[in-house]
Order: structure tokens, then sequence, then C-alpha cells
């Protein structure tokens, strides 16, 4: 996570929001950093339930689509990370309407019903060409539908202060009665970082990949001066096998592979990389401070699901810039 000013300490206290979609509760560390209260949060995954309660004390409430939104708390904010459908009637411009069916519908029904001031997005970076372009365009309607002027951008971790090349894209959409007409994305934080700078001391074996088809075609004695042509990136020097998803190895002088939900290759969810002189997968600590989570964060016991879990995460460094950028505006305070 990132450390801002003391200005911002507790800037949002007297903000609430609800964390829709909450997986393991990235939005939620970033909001509560500036001190924003969580009035209610929402998540169908046991195993990812579980992860939230063991760090936030409360288990989420279960299916959003089964939740009226009249029982949800009033809020001034939603976060949501809403996964990426086809829509029912994509491209038919129906707006409102065809969204029904899918995930972003309960978003919008939420919001429609409790118009809090704003609404922060995160969805996978293709979702603008989703349907040739037609989900993006029905979100766009919709949020304007129901009283929101909407702006969105690919946004790349590793411009925030986290080793790790995650394109995702974010929506910040402000209720209409906040009068505003422009908002810049942040560009990022200037802020030098690589897989060296998250690493554990002691790592078990069953991390390390020791087999005959390991390929080092870079000299890692070059590893630093790699980083310097090409920082704020992974940088490849090796392969196992054929080099495919999850058989490339890279420097630990660059940056991580974006964090999978879905495992592939040698490398399963997290990459490998060359790491005092061996080979090795990161282990759940090392996956989740590449997103940004603090070091009191207690990933899920279960390996596979500790990686799926933050795989599936936002970039906590991410939305906290978001968040602060949203602050200068000053729009909470009107």
């Amino acid at each position: 996570m990132l450390e801002f000013s003391n200005d911002y300490k507790d800037v949002l206290k007297n903000v609430s929001f609800i964390d829709l979609f909450a997986g393991i509760g990235g939005f939620r560390y970033a909001m509560e950093y500036f001190g924003a209260k969580c009035v209610f949060s929402s998540e169908w995954d046991k195993f990812a339930q579980v992860c939230y309660e063991n760090n936030f004390g409360e288990i989420p409430t279960g299916d959003i689509t089964k939740i009226n939104e009249e029982e949800i708390p009033k809020h001034n904010i939603i976060c949501a990370g809403f996964p990426c459908q086809s829509f029912s009637v994509s491209g038919h411009r129906k707006g409102f309407d065809d969204t029904r069916g899918t995930l972003f519908f309960d978003v919008a029904r939420i919001a429609k019903h409790h118009q809090p001031e704003i609404l922060i997005l995160e969805n996978v970076r293709n979702f603008e060409k989703h349907d040739n372009g037609n989900t993006l365009k029905t979100v766009l309607q919709t949020l304007d539908e129901i009283g929101y002027v909407t702006f969105h951008k690919v946004l790349t971790s590793s411009s925030f202060g986290v080793p790790q090349r995650r394109q995702r894209i974010f929506f910040i959409a402000f209720n209409k009665k906040l009068n505003v007409e422009n908002y810049n994305f942040p560009n990022g934080v200037n802020i030098f970082t690589t897989i060296n700078d998250i690493l554990e001391q002691t790592v078990p074996n069953e991390f390390y990949i020791n087999r005959d088809d390991i390929d080092i075609y870079k000299s890692p004695n070059i590893e630093q001066d790699l980083f310097n042509q090409y920082p704020q990136r992974p940088i490849q020097i090796g392969k196992v096998n054929k080099g495919g998803q999850g058989e490339r190895i890279y420097s630990s002088f660059g940056h991580a592979v974006t964090q999978s939900a879905t495992t592939g290759g040698a490398g399963g969810c997290t990459g490998l990389y060359y790491i005092n002189g061996k080979i090795r997968k990161l282990t759940p600590k090392e996956s989740s401070r590449v997103q940004g989570f603090p070091e009191h964060f207690i990933p899920h016991e279960r390996k596979t699901q500790a990686w799926k879990q933050v795989g599936n995460s936002v970039s906590i460094n991410v939305v906290q810039t978001l968040i602060k950028s949203i602050v200068d505006l000053k729009v909470l305070e009107k």
C-alpha cells in the first residue's frame, strides 16, 4: 500500500461505502486507508468469504442478485469489480434494460435506488472491446440514464508503485448533482520497484522449480542492466519447456507478470522468477504484496485459493491513487 501525507489521514471519516463483488477486500483496504467506513459487503465465493472474515472480522453477504437494494444501508460510494459478461440485448442501446441478467445490473439497480455520490468500478483491460464495444457503450448509457457522468481509462499497476504489469479498466462515475464536468485520471506515482522489494526471506522448497528443461538464455549477471533499459516491466531471461504461458522465467530485477486467478504451466498463477540463483514461483504472501496488500494481510491458508484470490483482486495502490484524486476534487465536501 501507498503512504500519503497526514493531510489524507481520515479525510473520508464521514464517508461510507459498500464493497460489491468484494473478493478479499482490495477496494476496502484502499477506502479504509482514508478513513471511510464500510457499511455493507457482498461476495458469493465461500473461500473468499473466509479470507475476508479473517482480515476484516465479518463475513460478506452472499449472492448480490438475491439482495434487495432497499436492504442495503445508505452510502456515499459504491466500489465494485464486477465480472465482464455479454449483455442480453447488447448493441440495441436499450441502456438499463440491456443489462438485465448481468451482474452489472445489480450495481446499476443499487446505484439507481440509493444515488450515492460516486461509483468506482473495475474490470479487465479488454472490456472496452468486449462485444465490439457494445458492452462499454451500454454501461456508459446505463450510468447516464440513472444519473451519472462517467469517465474510464485503462491503468497499469506498474505505474503505481507495485512491481506488476497488470492492466485494468477503471470507471469513475460521479452523480450529476455534483456537477463534475471533467476528471483526469492520475498518471501514477514516481516509485521505483522490483520483485526484489517484495520477497520473503525464507521460502519452502515446494515453491522452487527443478527440472531438466530450464533454459536461461540471458545472463543473470546483466539483470540490473536489463532493468535499466526496460524499467517498470517484466524482463524475461529464460524459459522452461517451450516457453508458453506460465513457462517463462523473469528477472527479479524487473516486475511480475499479471497475477492470475487461474493456473498455467510451471509458473502457475504467479509466473516464474530467477531469484538468488534459483527458479521459483512467488509465495502467496509475495503475490499479495505484488498487488499492494499490507503486511498484516492474511492470505487464505490454501495456496491455490490464496493465489486465485489475489489474482482476482484489484491492485490496492491503483485504487488508493484514484481515491486521492477524488478527494482532491473536494466533491464529497459539497
